[in-house]
């Protein structure tokens, strides 16, 4: 557990450091719960959030975006005003506040000065703000959004419209969601506002157990940890069979959540899916599963939840706001399912991190290196001179701006020696190193060095865009 924890506080200096992620508000003492992303953690943000669109935009998926801020009667019909809530604590000796979590429940004692803890009673997680004048009324009561999918289901009706009156079809949005939480202490864990990728797909339910792409993923192995039972590997087909997954559309996008998260560089054998037990079921959901991240640090986390939401919030909203939420069929009117996977991108940002950090002994030397797949990677590449000298200088800014038109994201570095260039590149995750030298001004060739096996070859520089290219994709 000792390592775990210096290993958890090595990958988090470095993001500290290297300029992913920053404390928010540090000059005025910070703000638990609240984070800056520096220049690189930007960029590695970007590019997740484009691999995911791109990932759901191939499934055929529409986005939209809608407000952070909506009136209170959104989410008094959604349920959140009322069912949104943890379980609080509060120390009698430093009046601290704390969420009831694995670590309180065992622990037993304030985490800050070891005092006695006594029951706080439920705390609304939801931001209070209003619209319009200062006076608070129900007119202009609202509420920062705690996620993305309430602006989704609103606009049901035009989307079904968009969509030809026809089911299935799905809709994605990313962005900002908020949430008051009691004691964010966990890095990019817990969060009081974070990023959001939903994806709500709406289906017949009388059709949830036919989908026509499950045969594809059917025979996929998933470590599963369901509510009943033991934990272990199963294939889809079984797991829906056997009614451990409840339908079929449920298994497919299981399916899809673990092939996106491993493409992006998740190792499966520190993945699992857990189901959620009754006790613990969003007010919403029928059914719902955590794709979970083994982390180093803070053992198993919810990267991803995936839910069957049933009819409940099409239903609830057109109670509250009296429009037709149904689909018209011969057989009468339909309110469609809703299968939800919901991502958090900053949670995934994390185990990407603690994942990929590694640190090996390099002849004499320690090596950190943070291994992202080159997608991910905010610097695709580094242009260095082999020495600090005139000649090499020129005609290595010569091959950065070349190489800087086409793939945008590259790094110039003559600063220090080539060694110490190198060990900088390898720690934020920058893939491939190109080295100018002296043979270099003779032949027009340079050094293309490979990030994880350190192996160098060399490449002539009119190729050298298309063999980046390709090595990157």
């Amino acid at each position: 557990m000792v390592q775990q924890a210096v290993r958890g506080d090595r990958v988090e200096e470095l993001a500290r450091r290297r300029g992913f992620l920053w404390q928010a508000y540090e000059i005025y003492g910070g703000s638990s719960g609240f984070y800056d992303y520096g220049p690189l953690g930007a960029r590695l943000k970007r590019q997740l959030e484009a691999e995911w669109r791109l990932f759901y935009s191939l499934e055929g998926f529409y986005e939209i975006e809608s407000p952070n801020i909506a009136p209170g009667e959104v989410f008094k019909a959604s349920g959140h005003l009322d069912c949104f809530t943890d379980s609080s604590v509060v120390c009698k000796n430093c009046n601290r506040f704390f969420r009831i979590d694995d670590e309180i429940a065992t622990g037993g004692k304030c985490p800050e000065c070891g005092g006695e803890l006594e029951a706080a009673g439920e705390f609304n997680l939801m931001f209070q703000t209003r619209i319009g004048v200062p006076k608070m009324d129900a007119k202009n009561e609202a509420y920062l959004r705690p996620e993305t999918a309430q602006g989704i289901f609103i606009n049901f009706q035009r989307l079904l419209r968009f969509n030809r009156d026809k089911l299935p079809f799905g809709v994605i949005q990313v962005g900002k969601a908020y949430r008051n939480e009691i004691s964010p202490r966990q890095s990019l864990i817990r969060l009081r506002e974070f990023t959001m990728a939903e994806a709500e797909v709406f289906v017949d339910p009388r059709d949830k157990n036919s989908h026509p792409g499950f045969d594809a993923v059917k025979a996929t192995e998933i470590m599963l940890n369901p509510a009943e039972g033991e934990e272990g590997e199963m294939s889809l087909e079984d797991a829906v069979r056997s009614g451990i997954i409840a339908n079929e559309y449920l298994g497919y996008h299981i399916a899809k959540v673990k092939e996106f998260l491993e493409k992006m560089g998740i190792p499966i054998e520190r993945l699992r899916f857990r189901q959620h037990r009754k006790d613990e079921m969003a007010h919403y959901a029928r059914d719902c599963w955590d794709a979970e991240f083994l982390s180093a640090r803070y053992g198993w986390m919810e990267i991803v939840g995936i839910a069957d939401r049933g009819d409940y919030d099409l239903s609830a909203h057109a109670a509250s706001s009296k429009v037709d939420m149904s689909l018209h069929s011969p057989e009468g009117k339909i309110i469609p399912h809703v299968i939800e996977p919901s991502y958090g991108i900053d949670r995934i940002i994390y185990a990407l991190l603690e994942s990929g950090f590694a640190e090996e002994r390099v002849g004499k030397e320690n090596r950190r290196v943070l291994r992202l797949i080159p997608g991910l990677a905010p610097i695709k590449a580094a242009v260095f001179p082999l020495l600090n000298r005139e000649e090499l200088k020129m005609r290595a800014k010569e091959v950065f701006q070349s190489l800087k038109r086409e793939l945008v994201y590259v790094d110039y570095d003559d600063s220090g020696s080539i060694g110490r260039r190198y060990r900088r590149q390898d720690e934020i995750g920058t893939p491939y190193c190109i080295t100018i030298d002296y043979q270099t001004l003779e032949d027009d060739t340079v050094t293309i060095r490979d990030r994880d096996t350190m192996q160098q070859r060399r490449v002539k520089i009119d190729e050298l865009s298309g063999e980046l290219k390709k090595s990157l994709r």
